[in-house]
Parts: structure tokens; sequence; C-alpha cells
């Protein structure tokens, strides 16, 4: 029992040194590129992490795009503003769709106090305004993120709609100070955030909270048809004031709507405070679920109690070495928390179709993405030359980015052994 109780301590150490680990697992993100920099103007020692971005239309000729450019430095050294002013340029270029070429529109954006806001030690927010092409109701726009003095660059996608927006297109999630937006689908419960659109507009959103636990992604050589929608009950309805700050005590997932019998608005999940990190024993064990048999998972539901369970579990994967089980416990939470910060939707992210993947394979070394499509392509590994990860978007009321694999018996000679390195520990991120 004592050794149960002191493995079980090893977990959460664990966690609590993650934050001091290397940030080169999070490179390729989704909407991100990767890119490494070297120049002679002292800030050698910074990278690009990724991009992501959002747009808010301003009225129906104009949308206001932000873009948050997530930098590293080695030992996690800050990156000051002006650091990040000289080192880069940011320019766009708008085209009808992603399979034309035809120029639309373009720009280069000067990187000055009026546009770039430090939202973190190395993080940045560009916002600029865009106009919309004549008689273009759509469109893609194309950004490049430029190192100077060098040919590299990182790129960034993102879909304009000038017409028939929905709520999402007008107002989105930003931080308490109404000044950055937060570009991500959860805060944590008792935050403050305000819902804002770019003109500062008062209105009145409905808002309804649903208390259900998702059921995690299935495995990629899952092929069954995939069961029908369901319905989720509502557990409470309010109402909150648009520009105006509000925070939310209970955790669940939140959906925000102009009228009440609109099938399209905000979604929101409320999480527990040390969320994307996951530290609960019944919270820790479900992600093992992707590299378990099913005997272990059988036993996992059944358990009375959890930390003992997964006690249990990862020292006998190890064969009882504990350094071992260490190490690849920290490696697989840190992917449980990427996967959570990087794809959490209506649902928390190690249960999407991306988490999963992302959890078991790491980041992809590439990503080819169209109009409602992303392809993960991972590279030569041991007992595979490449191979790819289809996601399809699919229409959800919650959320514009939610994708569903294309699931294939042929994963199997692919997926069995990358589980098995999990199992025997030989997984490094």
């Amino acid at each position: 029992m004592k050794r149960f109780v002191y493995f079980f301590i090893l977990i959460t150490l664990c966690h609590l040194v993650q934050a001091q680990q290397s940030s080169k697992s999070r490179s390729k993100r989704k909407n991100d590129k990767t890119t490494s920099t070297t120049v002679s103007n002292g800030t050698e020692d910074i990278t690009i992490l990724g991009i992501k971005s959002k747009f808010l239309n301003k009225d129906s000729s104009v949308a206001v795009i932000y873009m948050r450019i997530d930098l590293s430095r080695i030992n996690n050294m800050p990156v000051r503003w002006k650091e990040f002013a000289d080192k880069y340029t940011v320019n766009y270029v708008i085209y009808p769709d992603f399979a034309s070429r035809e120029r639309l529109g373009y720009g280069n954006i000067a990187l000055n106090e009026q546009n770039v806001i430090q939202v973190g030690a190395a993080k940045f927010m560009v916002n600029f305004e865009v106009k919309r092409p004549t008689n273009y109701a759509h469109a893609i726009m194309l950004a490049e993120v430029s190192e100077i003095g060098t040919t590299k660059k990182v790129l960034n996608d993102l879909q304009l709609r000038f017409k028939d927006n929905k709520l999402s297109d007008r107002y989105t999630l930003f931080e308490k100070t109404a000044q950055v937006p937060l570009l991500q689908n959860y805060i944590n419960a008792n935050d403050t955030l305000v819902v804002k659109d770019v003109n500062n507009t008062k209105k009145t959103l409905f808002v309804s909270r649903y208390r259900y636990d998702f059921d995690p992604a299935t495995s990629p050589m899952n092929t069954n048809p995939r069961n029908a929608p369901r319905t989720l009950g509502v557990d409470s309805t309010f109402m909150i004031m648009a520009n105006t700050p509000v925070s939310f005590k209970e955790e669940g997932l939140y959906f925000m709507m102009e009228d009440t019998t609109d099938a399209t608005g905000i979604g929101l999940v409320i999480t527990n405070k040390r969320f994307p990190k996951m530290t609960r024993p019944a919270e820790l064990i479900r992600p093992v679920m992707y590299m378990s048999q099913s005997q272990e998972i059988n036993e996992f539901l059944a358990t009375k109690d959890p930390k003992k369970s997964l006690d249990r579990y990862w020292l006998s994967l190890m064969n009882g070495n504990a350094d071992l089980a260490k190490r690849t416990i920290s490696a697989f939470y840190h992917r449980v928390e990427e996967a959570n910060r990087l794809f959490t939707t209506y649902k928390e992210g190690w249960k999407t179709d991306k988490g999963m993947i992302f959890i078991i394979m790491g980041s992809p070394d590439r990503v080819q993405r169209s109009k409602d499509r992303e392809v993960w392509v991972y590279s030569q590994r041991a007992n595979f030359s490449e191979i790819n990860f289809t996601f399809n978007r699919r229409p959800n009321q919650f959320v514009d980015d939610h994708y569903e694999l294309q699931r294939y018996v042929e994963y199997q000679p692919i997926w069995y052994p990358m589980v098995e390195a999990w199992r025997t520990g030989a997984v490094r991120d």
C-alpha cells in the first residue's frame, strides 16, 4: 500500500515539473506552423511556436483580424516587445478560396504599439483590419510572419465570411480587460471574461448550460457507423449582457445565442481551476484508455479506487521500474495537457479525434489544409514510411472547429506499435 501512495505522489510531481519541460513538443499546433530562427541581431535564440487567428466583422465590408503569435526562447526567457517588432514582419494576401491564387487584396502590417499587444512572456497579439473584396462574400486570408534578413517564414490561413455571418463571426470571448481575445473554447470556473464585438454593442444574449460528460474518441480503426447524435438536456438558462464582464461558477458546456430559436451561437466549456492540466485520479485514469487493453479498461470502469488502480497500472506496464514509469507518465500527461489546450471544442481536447491522435502519435510533421479538411502527415518512423490522418470539418452548433477523423482498419499496423511504445516506456517527448 505504501508503494501505491508513493507512486501516486510521483504522478503529482510529474504535473508540477511539466511547466519546466522543453516546449519542443508544442510545435505544429492546430492553425500553426513551426520554424526555427537563426540571425545575428541578438535574438537568434527566439523561435516561433505557432500562430492562431480569428476574425470579427466590424460591418459588412470590414473585418478585424486578431492574430496571436506564440514565441519561445531558450531557457524559457521572456521576449521583449521591441525584440519581436525588430525581428519579424507580417503581411497577408486574400484569395477567393484555397484552390485559387487570384489575389483579391494584400497588405503589410506595421508592428507598432497601435496594433500589437504583448499578452504573455513570449506571446504577441497583432490586430489589423481587412476590407471585403468586391463581389465576394467569402474569402481566404493567407498571412505570413517572416523573419527579417532570412527567407524563413511561418504561414497561417483564415477563412473570412462577410455575409450571412453567425454570432461567432461578430462576437467572441475576450479576457477580463476586453482588450485581448482568448482564441480558445474554454475558461476556468469563476474567471472573468467578456463576450464582445469590435463596436462595443450592448446586446442581451441567452445562455443555456448543459451538464454532460461527453464520450472520448473511439479507435482510429473503428469503422462502425457512428451513433445517432444525442439530445442534450438543458440544465439551466439565463441571460447575460454582451460587452460586460461576466463569470460562470459551475462547470459544464454553455451555449450563447442571440435568440432562443437560433441553431448556432458561441459554445464555451467551463472547466475546473487546474484545466488544461488533469490532476484528479478519476480524471487521470480516463485518457490512458487510448493505450489500454479491453480487460484493463473494464477494470478501470469497475474500480472504486482510481488512484490505486492507476498506480498499479503504470507500475505493471513498466515492470515495477518507478523511474521509467515517472518519465512515461510525465510525457503522457504533458501530451494530454497540450491536447486540452489545443483541441478543446465542445468537449475537452483529449476526448476529441485530434486529441487522441496527438496524444498517441505526437505532433504531425506537417499539416495540409483545405476548406473543410485537415490532413496530418507523419513522416518516417520505425514502423512506417509515411502516414496520413484526415480530419473533416463537421457542422456543430457550439463551435466552428469541430473535426472528425476518417477511420480505416488499415491503421492497425501503425497504431498498435505506437501504443506498445507507450506501454513499454519507449516514447520520449
